[in-house]
């Protein structure tokens, strides 16, 4: 039985049906949703506005507000609570770290970003990442 699950979340479709796969298949465990903001782009656009705010960490958080709350909203509708990380930077180190302290990740098998051909070259696909290296079991969901 797993009692600590790490759900990435952005604002991808496969990204809810991740987060409403982990707290209706899993209601006994203790769910994490994390968002990464910065992202890497070719114009290295969000990572750059980021490194202009004077205080990161709160520019971090206001970001990812709309993701987080989204999150929040499918756990109510479940009648579960969440627990919630905001990252920055890339979006696979960022799980990848935080891995050995979840028993699995149930993850998105696609991203909000994924049809973009440059983000996709530069970032790489966050879920084959994931997998290939994770240290926990990982769950793609579609």
């Amino acid at each position: 039985m797993l009692s600590r699950i790490l759900v990435p979340m952005d604002t991808s479709s496969h990204a809810r049906h991740a987060l409403t796969y982990a707290l209706e298949n899993h209601p006994e465990a203790e769910v994490t949703v994390l968002h990464v903001v910065g992202v890497p782009s070719m114009m290295m656009g969000e990572a750059v506005g980021l490194t202009l705010e004077a205080d990161l960490e709160a520019a971090a958080v206001d970001r990812a507000a709309p993701v987080i709350e989204r999150a929040r909203e499918i756990a109510r509708e479940r009648e579960r609570e969440i627990d919630t990380i905001v990252g920055i930077g890339h979006p696979a180190r960022n799980i990848l770290e935080r891995a050995p302290d979840y028993d699995a990740i149930i993850l998105g098998a696609h991203g909000a970003d994924s049809g973009r051909v440059p983000h996709r070259f530069l970032v790489g696909n966050i879920a084959n990442t994931v997998v290939g290296r994770s240290p926990v079991p990982v769950t793609i969901v579609r």
